[in-house]
């Protein structure tokens, strides 16, 4: 009897591993079972992943978010549809304001040409945001060689208080006159934000017109600089 005893005893355990195991492939089974509902399981688990980063990539290549500053909602709301007209019918692309995120979202469409439409909607949205006209910065959805620079007084100069308040005042002049004649000599536009500066056109205006601003930003009179302007202007009209 003891040995009998002795050896049900010893076969305890084993009817608890036993259990255990079978518990174990039921939670297994289990789990397959919710892995295969997701269609993630096993093997295939390695092809989804090998798979995900191509459309995540397609998917960033074919949206473009531009951030609206606080100070700009109200003129997007006012000159929404000069926005949207031109981006969807002629570029054919898609374009909504996320109200959560506070941002404009541009897409491609089915009916898009070409997916450089995209970038060049986003250039767009992005130069009105940054203070241009409407009419000014839909010269960038109609020609291809117009771009947006954008620096700070202190990437010129290290000013501080009243002294670039005075070199802000030296950029726009009496009744904004000396930013209007650095955009008509040079054939680019001008936004004076605050220390920010953005000058809108042609990669060899948009070095013109900067090297104006910095002039006049390191306390150059403005009749030098119209006179500096006016030769270099003359010198590139002959040249075309």
């Amino acid at each position: 009897m003891e040995v009998e005893n002795i050896k049900a005893d010893a076969f305890e355990p084993t009817k608890k591993a036993t259990k255990r195991s079978a518990a174990g492939s039921s939670q297994q089974d289990t789990e397959m079972q919710v892995d295969e509902a997701t269609g993630i399981e096993g093997q295939v688990l390695g092809s989804a992943r090998a798979s995900a980063p191509p459309k995540a990539k397609r998917a960033r290549s074919e949206l473009r978010k531009v951030s609206v500053p606080p100070h700009r909602y109200s003129s997007l709301k006012e000159h929404w549809m000069k926005i949207f007209t031109p981006v969807v019918e002629h570029m054919k692309l898609q374009i909504r304001f996320n109200m959560k995120a506070r941002q404009v979202e541009l897409r491609i469409g089915p009916e898009t040409p070409d997916i450089a439409n995209l970038q060049r909607g986003a250039d767009f949205v992005r130069a009105f945001l940054c203070g241009f006209e409407v009419d000014d910065a839909l010269a960038l959805l109609r020609l291809e060689d117009l771009f947006v620079e954008s620096f700070e007084i202190k990437d010129v100069k290290t000013l501080r208080g009243d002294h670039q308040s005075r070199a802000i005042g030296r950029l726009a002049g009496k009744g904004g006159r000396t930013k209007f004649t650095i955009e008509n000599v040079t054939k680019t536009r001008i936004v004076l934000a605050d220390s920010k500066i953005h000058i809108l056109g042609s990669y060899q205006n948009i070095q013109l017109a900067r090297r104006a601003v910095c002039n006049l930003i390191l306390g150059s009179p403005p009749s030098k600089v119209y006179g500096n302007l006016r030769s270099v202007a003359s010198r590139l009209s002959e040249r075309m």
